[in-house]
């Protein structure tokens, strides 16, 4: 223990025994100097119930801000640090360890972390973190997720079959629901997950989902205890690997945090001053006509805009907000090509003109569904301005 966390070695125990001592409680009752925002941090934490975990928070705040090193000063120099550590076993309360590890620390300070401050719901139990996604969707009635609340943690028992979570492809059932919208669901009471969302009702959500794989592929350690009871209490509970409408053809990108089409943008067309969906029968058969060679693209159904970006690259090719939307459809004679009308020119003083966007997907059932999420995003949009 004292190899993988020195600052745990030669901890003495509590005077009358009434709780296990961790540096969390030497380091809570440093000044609040330089390392400030790294202790207030973590004392506020809500995903954090324990010391242990409120040790973990700071140390790993600390490295990312780059004062650690001033903290580790601050805690060798306490006049109360002999009341926590022996000397004899302690790096930091010894004088000779002390030096050399306080030098460790500074080297660290040259190193840039890139931690994720906010997957922290499980450092109570472990410093292996979970696989964090942030899942953000359109506005919509019910999500369609069951969950079992087990000790505080809300864990995902199923994603109903044509619901909006199964359309959006990012929860599996075994995953945790860990924030709705910045809000923490750590600690949860029971049915806390299903008052939140009633109270965002017709908003964008964004939910951060701690997938119950971890990263090297097998079911995350710390999260082991909280299956099993779920699976006491269901027993027909079954972990899902992947998504069930995933289809057979290439997969998606996975970018941000969310699942992207692959699709090939035919080219676009302009259909004048109405962009209603009747245009669509006459402007998709125009663009397929025109033969122009298709280009590879990402595209994105976010929740107050489109976004079309080239596969190859990074480079966006273009966005469009809801209320820029007209229409979106698809032509009868083609089962797997869909299209969208925007406003083109706003400001003509003519009036506004329209250009029609046309794309192909892998399968109807694909096309379908991006059709019914981009409606439901306008709908919502053009409601809520």
């Amino acid at each position: 223990m004292a190899a993988r966390e020195p600052l745990l070695s030669a901890l003495k125990g509590p005077l009358w025994g009434f709780r296990r001592r961790d540096y969390w409680h030497c380091l809570e009752q440093l000044p609040l100097g330089e390392g400030g925002s790294s202790l207030r941090r973590a004392s506020i934490c809500t995903k954090a119930l324990t010391a242990q975990g409120r040790g973990r928070c700071f140390l790993r705040s600390a490295l990312q801000g780059k004062v650690l090193a001033v903290a580790m000063q601050q805690l060798a120099q306490s006049p109360r640090l002999l009341e926590f550590y022996d000397p004899s076993g302690s790096i930091l309360a010894n004088e000779e360890l002390r030096e050399p590890f306080l030098s460790l620390v500074l080297v660290l300070m040259e190193v840039d972390f890139s931690l994720d401050l906010q997957n922290c719901s499980f450092l109570d139990e472990s410093w292996l973190l979970p696989v964090s996604i942030m899942y953000e969707t359109v506005p919509c009635r019910a999500l369609g997720m069951v969950v079992r609340y087990v000790d505080g943690r809300v864990i995902v028992i199923e994603v109903l079959p044509g619901s909006q979570a199964e359309v959006d492809e990012v929860v599996l059932a075994g995953d945790v629901l860990d924030e709705i919208n910045g809000f923490s669901l750590r600690n949860a009471y029971r049915g806390q997950a299903g008052v939140m969302l009633q109270k965002l009702k017709g908003q964008p959500l964004s939910l951060r989902v701690l997938r119950w794989q971890g990263h090297n592929g097998e079911v995350y350690e710390p999260l082991l205890p909280y299956l099993e009871a779920v699976k006491e209490k269901e027993p027909y509970f079954q972990l899902q690997c992947g998504p069930r409408r995933c289809n057979k053809g290439e997969k998606r990108r996975v970018q941000g945090g969310r699942l992207l089409y692959n699709l090939q943008y035919l080219g676009r067309i302009g259909v004048g001053m109405f962009g209603g969906k009747e245009v669509l029968q006459k402007a998709i058969p125009a663009v397929l006509e025109s033969h122009v060679a298709p280009r590879e693209v990402l595209f994105d159904v976010k929740e107050t805009e489109i976004l079309v970006q080239e596969k190859a690259s990074p480079k966006v090719l273009f966005r469009h907000c809801y209320p820029a939307v007209s229409c979106v459809g698809r032509c009868l004679k083609t089962s797997n090509v869909f299209a969208f009308c925007v406003v083109a020119s706003p400001g003509s003083p003519k009036g506004s003109t329209f250009d029609c966007l046309v794309f192909a997907s892998s399968s109807e059932q694909e096309c379908e569904e991006i059709i019914q999420r981009i409606a439901a995003g306008f709908k919502h949009t053009e409601w809520f301005i």
